[in-house]
């Protein structure tokens, strides 16, 4: 197996081929690298110019029209939402704000916790019922008062369209690893693709995590021990809000991981029982996905076909959450 690693949507991203090919690395590489910027441009809440920061700017003043690519992104949000019952909602842009991650994750990393400043009224996400999406016309109406985040969907999208995109390039089996979002596309290599789990994929090891094999769709890791910070007088707060809410959910789960058909559905599913909290394992249960769900204390339950006990195998790649 070959492997090219890069930093993409303020992440890691690595990408692998099944076949020793360097060719087919490079062919692998250029396409995702493409439609990573492309998902950029379209998605980035982080981006003056991106197509989803011109949608936010225009809340209030009538319909907008947006390009396939966010388009696609707005689609998988609203399923997410309305297969979570909420729980994962795109209409949490104020909240998320609200709470200081309103830059790229390394700038609210660098900020010393007075530099938030005090904390605001909580911003409940108003649901995507107050807003109006119309995927034949493509145009998007948002209220005034309200901002999309699409963080929840469109780096698992991202994960999906890569992996497509760079197995047909490359003619083989791809696998494409953003930040602990997975996504597997053509065919595997001999045994499945080894994919360890862990907190953060990112940082070394002190012990070896979990490794599961994977031959075909999706799996996400979403947890909130690395993509955290501190607020003066408001403790520590974390990317995963609970829409209903505009906080951070009670800490229940220290890491969500799920495998499903693709990326999309596999982080939708890991993002929505963090923010589910004590009610995510009735709720996953109800789904027959296969999960792995780690309390803050350690314990761990797994859930639907997560294998039990998991076997340690000396070549893979880690699945954490970035």
């Amino acid at each position: 197996m070959t492997a090219a690693v890069f930093r993409a949507l303020g992440t890691n991203a690595e990408v692998h081929t099944a076949l020793p090919d360097r060719r087919a690395l490079a062919a692998a590489e250029a396409e995702a690298r493409a439609e990573l910027s492309a998902i950029d441009l379209a998605c980035s809440r982080f981006r003056a110019d991106s197509e989803l920061s011109w949608a936010n700017a225009a809340a209030g003043g009538g319909p907008v029209s947006v390009g396939p690519v966010l388009a696609e992104a707005l689609d998988a949000a609203w399923r997410a939402a309305e297969l979570t019952g909420g729980a994962v909602d795109p209409t949490v842009g104020r909240s998320v704000a609200a709470l200081g991650y309103d830059r790229d994750f390394s700038l609210v990393a660098a900020r010393r916790p007075e530099e938030f400043g005090p904390l605001t009224a909580a911003r409940p996400a108003p649901g995507i019922a107050s807003v109006d999406w119309d995927p034949a016309s493509r145009t998007l109406t948002l209220p005034a008062g309200t901002a999309l985040d699409l963080g929840a969907t469109a780096k698992a999208l991202a994960a999906d369209r890569c992996a497509r995109r760079a197995a047909r390039a490359a003619g083989c089996g791809v696998m494409v690893n953003l930040g602990g979002d997975l996504s597997i596309a053509g065919e595997p290599p001999e045994g499945g693709w080894r994919v360890e789990i862990a907190d953060d994929h990112a940082a070394p090891d002190p012990e070896p995590g979990p490794v599961v094999v994977l031959r075909d769709g999706g799996l996400a890791t979403s947890g909130t021990a690395v993509r955290r910070w501190q607020r003066a007088g408001g403790g520590t707060v974390h990317h995963i809000v609970d829409p209903r809410t505009g906080r951070t959910p009670p800490a229940v789960w220290r890491t969500v991981s799920i495998a499903a058909a693709d990326c999309v559905d596999a982080n939708t599913a890991a993002t929505a029982a963090l923010v589910l909290g004590e009610d995510a394992a009735d709720w996953l249960r109800g789904t027959g996905l296969p999960a792995r769900l780690v309390q803050e204390d350690g314990a761990v339950l797994r859930l639907g076909d997560w294998p039990e006990p998991e076997r340690l195998l000396e070549q893979h790649t880690k699945g954490g959450r970035g």
